[in-house]
């Protein structure tokens, strides 16, 4: 039942990318000379940004690094670069989705990308309602109590992957134009002869 559940959803998937790959939007960004270049660029600027102010939040919440600002003070103030950051990051994304859709949207790299993506906003929904709800009682502490920290390990170890796993997707390794096993073939969103890239 589940295998049928995601081979509808592949199709469902692929027959979006294959309508989003004919538009001439996306054939222009893909094929032109600077403008996939610079919103790739950009993309990982923005993620060094937002993940760099993301990081040293964690790692104060965890008591390794500006141990001596209090931890509500560090949050105000990398917040705003931070969003900014994560918002032109989040634009640029969908703009290099948009121009490679089908292969991107059959990479089973891609697809873990999703999912960690989906688990990073979760734990940080939940870590800032716990950091909001308890800051006044331990804002000028070295570490943070155990749950606010368990959240910042949660969120560097997903933001890790999430790197990994859009590095990973410029390989081919995994690509459905190559034979792979049922399930990764499942997993990647790979349907019988409707490969395109």
């Amino acid at each position: 039942m589940a295998v049928e559940v995601l081979l509808v959803l592949n199709q469902f998937v692929y027959d979006i990318a294959v309508w989003l790959d004919d538009t001439a939007w996306s054939t222009l960004l893909h094929e032109s000379y600077y403008m996939y270049n610079w919103t790739e660029s950009t993309h990982v600027l923005t993620l060094m940004l937002s993940l760099g102010m993301l990081f040293l939040i964690d790692l104060r919440m965890m008591g390794y690094a500006l141990t001596d600002v209090p931890a509500s003070t560090i949050a105000h103030r990398l917040n705003i670069p931070m969003m900014v950051g994560f918002s032109i990051m989040i634009i640029t994304g969908i703009m290099l989705v948009y121009a490679v859709p089908v292969r991107t949207t059959q990479s089973i790299w891609f697809r873990m990308k999703m999912v960690l993506l989906v688990a990073c906003a979760i734990n940080a929904y939940l870590f800032h309602k716990r950091m909001n709800e308890s800051v006044s009682s331990w804002d000028n502490d070295v570490r943070a109590p155990k749950r606010i920290r368990t959240g910042a390990a949660l969120s560097l170890g997903f933001w890790t992957l999430v790197v990994i796993c859009g590095r990973f997707m410029a390989y081919d390794w995994f690509d459905c134009a190559y034979g792979q096993s049922a399930l990764m073939e499942v997993l990647a969103g790979c349907l019988d002869g409707q490969t395109r890239f």
